[in-house]
């Protein structure tokens, strides 16, 4: 099975090891799509764990899992890294209730007790709910028609 975080690789060879504590993120990048494939997954546990310490202090699982209660994430690509300045900037598709939304993010990462934690992120203004046409490309990047891919597990 593909990865959740549409990195193309297996979940078993991406993400399921570093969810299962198996090994850590070895980058903010791998981070990110690890804990893009905890919300897939609803394990906001991991969510929580992941935060830096700063921004851990305020956060429960039952905040993270009220807010994402409607929420059905479905792809995520990552824009880019800057690895000096440790920020991802990805888009991530989501489904809330019958529509379709994108967030858009710059991501900051810290590195804490020699493992990768989320910092910050800002979040940017074409961020909300979208369009996507049934014959557009699936944001998953498979190359295929969103209605032959990611529009099947409304």
């Amino acid at each position: 099975m593909r990865c959740y975080c549409c990195s193309s690789l297996s979940y078993s060879h991406c993400c399921e090891p570093i969810l299962l504590k198996q090994q850590t993120a070895g980058s903010p990048e791998a981070l990110m799509r690890s804990r893009f494939t905890a919300y897939c997954l609803q394990k906001y546990q991991y969510i929580v764990d992941t935060y830096s310490e700063n921004e851990r202090a305020g956060i429960t699982v039952e905040d993270i899992a009220q807010s994402a209660s409607d929420t059905r994430w479905f792809a995520l690509n990552i824009n880019s890294t800057d690895t000096t300045a440790q920020i991802v900037e990805f888009t991530a598709f989501y489904y809330e209730k019958s529509k379709t939304g994108i967030l858009h993010e710059s991501s900051t990462f810290v590195l804490e007790n020699s493992e990768w934690r989320y910092s910050t992120g800002i979040i940017h203004d074409n961020t909300g709910m979208i369009k996507i046409g049934r014959n557009d490309p699936c944001p998953c990047l498979s190359n295929k028609k969103f209605k032959q891919c990611c529009s099947r597990i409304r």
